[in-house]
């Protein structure tokens, strides 16, 4: 009996994600049918001129001020490793299209996903906040110890392209272990 139980409960959690994803989009709906811009209180501009963007250019212009700011969507959703992991990790090409099966359509950044997801290819985002290859930032020890990630990569819910705020030098990073008062010994990013 228990082993027929198992997949139930997977398919019935998977059915709960997938609900919560719906009704976000739903949420995001409802705002544009509406006439409303937003469901919090952060509006991002319509039109960008990207060629006066800081940051790299990323094969897909993807918009952090509306997907976590305008529609506040937790970081988590897309850094779904960001509390376990030393890299935040970045989203699979699925879960974009958990929500891009539904919205977006006529947008061509949507378009370039779509093409992305039926030809199986995964996207080649370009690296935004570099470290030497002799440093090492462990997210989750600072996720896990309630550093926001406003702190060190700046105001990402209002950048319609993500760029590098913080130096992310060292002697920047001491003065935070500093005023925070935690650890500074070398073992603890030189690893």
């Amino acid at each position: 009996m228990t082993r027929n139980v198992q997949p139930v409960i997977k398919v019935i959690a998977a059915l709960a994600l997938v609900g919560a994803a719906l009704y976000t989009v739903f949420q995001a709906v409802q705002a544009q049918q509406t006439n409303q811009n937003t469901v919090g209180t952060f509006v991002a501009p319509v039109d960008v001129d990207t060629a006066s963007l800081a940051g790299p250019v990323q094969p897909i212009f993807y918009r952090h001020d509306i997907h976590a700011g305008q529609y506040q969507m937790d970081c988590r959703y897309c850094h779904y490793a960001v509390e376990i992991s030393s890299s935040p990790g970045l989203p699979s090409v699925d879960t974009c299209m958990g929500c891009h099966l539904i919205v977006g359509a006529g947008n061509p950044e949507v378009a370039k996903l779509q093409q992305a997801a039926q030809s199986g290819e995964p996207i080649e985002w370009v690296e935004v906040h570099k470290l030497p290859s002799f440093v090492r930032f462990p997210h989750m020890r600072h996720v896990n110890a309630e550093i926001t990630c406003q702190e060190c990569h700046g105001a990402v819910e209002e950048m319609a392209q993500v760029y590098q705020a913080s130096s992310l030098k060292m002697g920047w990073c001491l003065s935070c272990h500093l005023d925070k008062g935690v650890t500074t010994d070398c073992t603890v990013c030189h690893y």
